[in-house]
């Protein structure tokens, strides 16, 4: 892949903050995430953390450095972390976390889709990381929820104070291509659209299926991380682009 050439403005003063963001990534390993599309998933996220120009994001401000997150999510009760949080400085950091992802081991999936409870997990999460600039949750699925409490009840006000929610939807693999899987996958990213992603620059990316989600796991770490600079300009209405 050629490299992108991304233009990052730096604010004075983040130089000193010591976190430069706090980005927790939420996987769904529901039932219908079978084995080899699970694997796929991990597979992504590494991928996409190793691709050069996310790298140079990511080195970008060496004394205001990204921590990073990663949990599995797919019952109420069904949160599990693969990766505590790990401030990210040099490319050992991130070959660790590979590592820890290669070697982490499935537990036993929900047969239910809890997206509320991963949306409540993954402030707790990042409740601890006040100290960062910018804190992002980002929920990757391929359903709606179909149990415990609906995104939508969850109200702004539980929502920690400048967090954003971004969402990674996953199309299906077994009738790729056709009108059903289409208009399924188009249903599920207008789903987080309106109920899941929340913050003034959150947005929705979407996969066509577990073949596709590192380049969309790619695209989307982009546009998170280099979109620092505009995480304290102010209030403005959530978009998707």
């Amino acid at each position: 892949m050629m490299r992108a050439c991304l233009f990052v403005m730096l604010l004075p003063g983040i130089a000193q903050a010591a976190c430069r963001q706090a980005l927790s990534l939420g996987l769904d390993v529901s039932s219908s995430v079978d084995q080899s599309e699970y694997e796929l998933q991990l597979d992504g996220v590494i991928t996409a953390l190793n691709a050069p120009v996310v790298m140079d994001i990511l080195f970008l401000q060496p004394d205001a450095p990204v921590r990073l997150h990663v949990f599995e999510w797919s019952g109420p009760v069904n949160q599990t972390v693969i990766v505590p949080w790990t401030t990210i400085n040099t490319p050992a950091d991130i070959s660790a976390i590979s590592t820890r992802l290669r070697a982490h081991e499935r537990g036993v999936p929900a047969p239910t889709t809890a997206v509320g409870s991963a949306l409540l997990a993954g402030f707790s999460y990042l409740e601890d990381q006040a100290d960062c600039w910018i804190r992002t949750l980002d929920l990757s699925g391929d359903g709606e929820t179909n149990t415990g409490p609906l995104p939508e009840d969850i109200p702004d006000s539980a929502t920690p104070a400048g967090v954003t929610v971004n969402g990674l939807v996953v199309g299906s693999g077994n009738f790729f291509g056709d009108q059903v899987s289409r208009t399924a996958l188009a249903d599920l990213e207008v789903y987080y659209r309106e109920n899941v992603i929340r913050g003034p620059v959150a947005f929705v990316e979407v996969a066509q299926n577990y073949d596709d989600y590192a380049a969309a796991m790619e695209r989307k770490l982009l546009r998170e991380l280099s979109a620092l600079a505009v995480g304290q300009l102010g209030p403005r209405q959530r978009t998707d682009g």
